[in-house]
């Protein structure tokens, strides 16, 4: 077995678990629709969503007077096919376009001989795009819906076999559970649809967003090229020197791929290594690695700006989605419905839930009232202005 080849084999290794409980799942709708005893059925996801969708662009534009698209569509792919739009909702550099989809296909079909093929065609692209299609797939089994290109994806694996599963789950009598999760299931619909109608009009900082991804993964990808490049000795010195975990000689590639990961500035600059050896937030690193590795510094002041330009999108495309939500569907049975049901919880809980992009939300909110959703998507907060709103209005009025 090569090297590549035990790469291939960790990767469907990580994804084990989601694998299996994807299988797992099937399994069981598949042992459900067998049992006899079980007549109940719910209304289709299609039918739902087409029911629900124009209540959702109703909703949406008394809360925020924006307008979902009118060219917004809805669509139910099936299991493999959600993995593929989730390659896609990789932002790749333009030459690593047809890489990336070709490693999501082959990590979808668990081919791993394809992954191997892959990485030793082009390990600088596998080390980059690898971990975001980990990340991806390792999230697919509770991803309700996705949002690119003027259309919404709904799971239909996920909501054919959600409500069945939990009711079957219940034991008989069957129909003594039946409205409860039936208002539970048509609850997910009506959030999933609603968070991934709200990201159909942020048009604006999906773009950004996209942009500074595509920058950041340039930037990663040059990353990789680095220490790939590096000889021997020197990589030998500086996993001495940074006290890494040893790997033989004999696996030069997991070697590099090692310090790849460990370099990478998403982690070495948020301090993940002891302060005498980590980057700071300004992209600085110390002297004795910039003399081993002198491109490194110069890699991460240029990282930075693109990265600050992502989180913040990401955090106002979130933020606003999650304050919609709660204001749209606070007194939404079916919504809360679904929150005892699916969640285990309740509105309280689920209102008193907050991160930077909700409460930044809420204080422009104050201020701006319904006129904030539009300014936000036409002219969003820096970094620094999401974490003190005055200096956001400050600069919004002049």
């Amino acid at each position: 077995m090569t090297e590549y080849d035990e790469f291939a084999e960790a990767l469907i290794d990580q994804l084990s678990v989601e694998i299996n409980e994807e299988k797992e799942n099937s399994d069981l709708a598949s042992k459900i629709d067998e049992d006899t005893e079980f007549k109940v059925t719910f209304d289709s996801l299609e039918d739902q969503s087409h029911k629900i969708f124009p209540w959702i662009k109703q909703e949406i534009n008394n809360f925020t007077e924006l307008n979902v698209p009118e060219d917004t569509k809805i669509e139910f792919p099936e299991l493999l096919d959600l993995k593929k739009l989730k390659g896609k909702r990789i932002f790749t550099t333009d030459n690593a376009r047809e890489f990336v989809d070709s490693l999501v296909d082959a990590i979808s079909k668990e081919d791993i001989g394809k992954i191997s093929s892959l990485m030793r065609q082009d390990t600088i692209k596998y080390l980059v795009y690898s971990t975001y299609a980990k990340n991806y797939f390792s999230k697919i089994s509770v991803t309700f819906g996705d949002y690119l290109d003027e259309t919404i994806y709904l799971n239909k694996l996920f909501f054919s076999i959600l409500p069945k599963i939990k009711l079957y789950s219940q034991g008989p009598p069957y129909e003594s559970g039946y409205n409860q999760i039936k208002s539970a299931y048509i609850g997910a619909i009506k959030m999933t649809m609603l968070e991934e109608s709200i990201h159909a009009i942020q048009k604006n900082l999906y773009q950004s967003n996209k942009e500074a991804v595509k920058k950041v993964n340039e930037i990663y990808e040059e990353l990789a090229k680095t220490i790939l490049d590096l000889d021997d000795e020197t990589l030998s010195k500086i996993f001495d020197y940074m006290n890494l975990e040893p790997i033989p000689d004999e696996f030069p590639i997991a070697k590099r791929a090692n310090l790849f990961f460990v370099l990478n500035p998403e982690s070495f600059i948020l301090g993940t290594l002891a302060e005498d050896q980590m980057a700071t937030k300004e992209g600085r690193i110390d002297t004795k690695l910039s003399e081993m590795i002198p491109q490194l510094s110069d890699i991460y002041s240029r990282w930075l700006k693109p990265r600050q330009q992502q989180y913040s999108a990401m955090t106002v495309i979130q933020g606003m989605a999650n304050f919609v939500i709660r204001n749209i569907l606070k007194d939404d049975q079916d919504f809360k419905n679904y929150l005892f049901v699916f969640k285990g919880t309740d509105f309280n809980a689920f209102q008193a839930q907050s991160n930077v992009g909700i409460r930044f939300t809420e204080t422009i909110f104050s201020r701006l009232g319904k006129k904030t959703f539009r300014k936000l998507i036409e002219d969003p907060p820096n970094t620094i202005e999401l974490k003190d709103s005055q200096l956001y209005f400050d600069r919004i009025v002049q």
